[in-house]
């Protein structure tokens, strides 16, 4: 993983354990997806190009699977998250 875990996840509570594993997932993923699609833009055969873009959705899935878990188990995150997807739709319309 190109970045790095900013916690030690063994000094987590419990209940926190699951949000924290599925936010460094998502951070992981994240990062996939990044260097897929930036050797992809570098890639000069065709056959290389289209499997690293292949593979760099596939990752995107992931983030969503992801983050449905973590909306389920962190109630403000999912408030937070529905606010701003507020703010930029007022953004993009005012």
């Amino acid at each position: 993983m190109l970045s790095q875990v900013p916690i030690e996840l063994a000094k987590l509570r419990p209940e926190e354990l699951n949000k924290q594993i599925l936010r460094i997932a998502i951070i992981a993923e994240l990062d996939a997806i990044s260097l897929y699609e930036q050797m992809a833009a570098l890639a000069s055969d065709k056959a290389v190009k289209h499997t690293l873009l292949d593979v760099a959705r596939e990752e995107k899935t992931h983030v969503g699977e992801f983050l449905a878990l973590l909306l389920r188990l962190d109630g403000e995150q999912a408030v937070e998250l529905r606010k701003g997807e507020e703010e930029v739709r007022e953004l993009l319309e005012g």
